[in-house]
């Protein structure tokens, strides 16, 4: 599972809820980054070796879309993968996220139970591409 993953949200309670919800699915004991916009998320993904950057849409700074587009078109970071947690359920902007390269699109709330079934789903490519 995932050893080293970046939370960024502008509010420090969804930060608290996406850390507690990935715990309980799993990933007890990763060493979690906070990030407050895209700019900070950006900056911690440059300065660690994160497995999972999960980040929300809307932020100051530089929103989600613009942090993901950066993370992808840098050669250090495309590998990195990024979920993204919106609190607008919207077909169009689930579809360009994930043309721009997010794994997956999760609707607010976040539950223990949709990030398992999300992240099971990531793991399983992996070790499908990877061999």
């Amino acid at each position: 599972m995932y050893r080293t993953i970046i939370v960024t949200d502008d509010s420090a309670t969804a930060r608290l809820m996406v850390k507690r919800c990935l715990e309980i699915a799993g990933c007890e004991g990763a060493t979690f980054y906070e990030a407050c916009d895209g700019k900070e998320a950006l900056q911690l993904a440059k300065e660690h070796q994160a497995d999972l950057l999960v980040t929300d849409l809307n932020m100051p700074e530089m929103d989600g879309i613009s942090l993901l587009k950066r993370v992808k078109a840098s050669p250090r970071l495309t590998d990195l993968p990024v979920l993204v947690i919106s609190s607008l359920s919207n077909a169009a902007r689930e579809i360009e996220l994930l043309e721009l390269g997010a794994f997956a699109v999760l609707s607010k709330p976040v539950t223990p139970t949709n990030l398992v079934d999300i992240l099971q789903k990531q793991t399983d490519a992996d070790e499908t591409q990877w061999g």
